[in-house]
Order: structure tokens, then sequence, then C-alpha cells
């Protein structure tokens, strides 16, 4: 009786090692198009801001000088020349009270929400109007303003306007801060009690200084957001032609009020002092920003 072998089976050659490439050049095309994509998002966000500064800084330029910073509004569009002092001193007198209210308010309550009220009845309200506070357009701040304040004093202020500001701010500040102080790991607090300092003493000298940084970014968004604000500008604060300084008594001026204003007369020295206008209030946002940033990393290495 014979005994037939059963057939050779042909050993699988690199069946695992086929597998095990496949896989790796699967992962590398996603990665790439993954990296492609970001790119991508990256250059859709990229040119849109860099032909907004191109053709600022190009209309700009040209209209900068010592005078044009210096000099008073023209009181007639049609006429050449002039400056935008009023204008540069209004935004910087208004944004600055405003942020002096605002972000030491905001902070403070961004402070009671995650360190003391965490999900009391009282913190919850707080954190639903500030959300409802984010939403509310300016020009809505501004009517509510004018009617509250304006009207009762009887007479358009710089600080009418600061307290518009201010309460476009105080929500951005408010969330925020609080986010950045969630973020800080709760170890750090732990090992700090655990020393013998109180709870104000901790969240003083170990939380604000951890989230210090991200707490100034999102103040420099409130500020940010509030030197670009126009209508409530127009509503509250009036128009003047010469610098005021005094928040409390006359109207005032803010450079996007003259620039809405001059950019929507057909006039060509209006358009240009318009632009003019719009490059000033980019170089002093972005001054604020780099001074800011300045201030809380130095604060923030003397705390370590």
């Amino acid at each position: 009786m014979s005994v037939t072998a059963p057939p050779a089976t042909r050993p699988a050659t690199g069946g695992p090692d086929l597998t095990r490439a496949a896989l790796s050049g699967r992962r590398r095309f996603t990665n790439h198009l993954a990296t492609a994509a970001i790119w991508g998002a990256v250059l859709l966000a990229v040119i849109p801001l860099a032909l907004v500064a191109y053709t600022v800084i190009g209309k700009g330029a040209g209209v900068m000088s010592l005078s044009f910073l210096t000099e008073d509004i023209p009181n007639s569009y049609r006429r050449e020349g002039g400056g935008m002092a009023p204008a540069i001193i209004g935004t910087l007198v208004i944004t600055g009270a405003a942020a002096l209210m605002a972000i030491p308010l905001g902070v403070f309550g961004a402070i009671y929400l995650n360190e003391y009220g965490k999900q009391k009845p009282l913190a919850r309200v707080i954190r639903l109007m500030a959300d409802v506070m984010t939403g509310v357009p300016s020009i809505v701040m501004g009517l509510f303003v004018y009617i509250s304040w304006v009207l009762l004093v009887g007479q358009q202020t710089g600080f009418a306007g600061a307290l518009a500001l201010a309460c476009l701010m105080l929500p951005v500040v408010i969330r925020s801060s609080e986010e950045m102080l969630r973020l800080v790991p709760e170890e750090l607090r732990q090992a700090s009690m655990a020393l013998g300092a109180r709870k104000w003493k901790t969240t003083l000298t170990v939380v604000l200084p951890a989230a210090i940084s991200g707490i100034t970014s999102g103040s420099l968004l409130a500020v940010a957001r509030a030197a670009g604000e126009t209508a409530p500008i127009i509503i509250v604060t009036g128009i003047v032609f010469t610098p005021n300084w005094n928040l409390f008594d006359g109207s005032n001026t803010a450079l996007p009020a003259q620039i809405f204003r001059n950019a929507s007369t057909s006039f060509p020295a209006a358009q240009d002092r318009a632009w003019g206008a719009a490059l000033t209030l980019i170089v002093i946002v972005l001054s604020f920003t780099v001074i800011a940033r300045f201030i809380s990393s130095r604060f923030a290495i003397k705390e370590r």
C-alpha cells in the first residue's frame, strides 16, 4: 500500500513584512496629507492678513509724518493736510481707561469663578451673563451706555466711550482668564497649601504667575477688540477737532471713528487721512502687544 505524500506548500514570501510596509506607507501618506492640509489652512489665514497689511501700509505710509501725528483734525473733509493728534490721544485715553476698568475686574471675576465659585449658583449666573455679553453687538452696548450714562449726565464724554468699551472687554477677559486658570495643574495648588499657605496666598503667588502669560494674551485680545470698535465711540463720545485729555468733560474722538468718517466721504484728502489713521491704529495695537508681552515675561521670570 503506497502512501502519497501531501503536496508541499510554498512558503509565504514576506507576508508580515508586506503588511507592515503597507501600513507604514499608508501612515506616511496620511501624515503628508495632514501636513499639506495644515499648511493650506495657514496660507488661507495668512494671505488675507498679508494683503490687508500690504494695502494699509502701502496707502498709509505716504500720509504718515510728524505733522500727521501732532496736528489737529481739519474741520472740513475737503481740506488737505492736517493730522490725527486728537484721535490718537482719544484712542489712548479711552482705551486705557477701559482697560483699567475691565482687566482687573475681569481677572478678579475669573479667580472667583475658578478658585472659589466653581459650580455654585452665582458662578453659573456669572458665566451665563459673560457668554451672553460676548455675543452682544457693539452698537447695542453703545446704545445702553448712551441711555444709562450720556442722557443722565447730559453730554457726550470720553468716559462714556470708556464705559462702553469696558463692557465689551469684560466678558472676553473673564472667560479667557478663567480658561487659563483651569490649565494650572491642581498639584501646584495642593503643594502650596500643604506647605501651609492659605488659599488666597496660593492663588496670588502660585496660580496667577503660572497663568499670567495666558491671561495677558486674553487681555490683549480684549484690548485689540476695544481699540477697533467704531459704533460705541460715534454714539457716546461725539466728535472733536482738537485734543481733549479730560475724560469727564467735553466730547472726544478716536481713530476708529475718524477712519469711518473720513473713509465714508468721496474726498481724496479725507480718504488719505483714513488710511493714515488705520496704519496708526495698527501700530498702536502692535505696540501694546509687544509691551504687554515684555512685562508679563519679566513678571513670570521674577516670580519663578
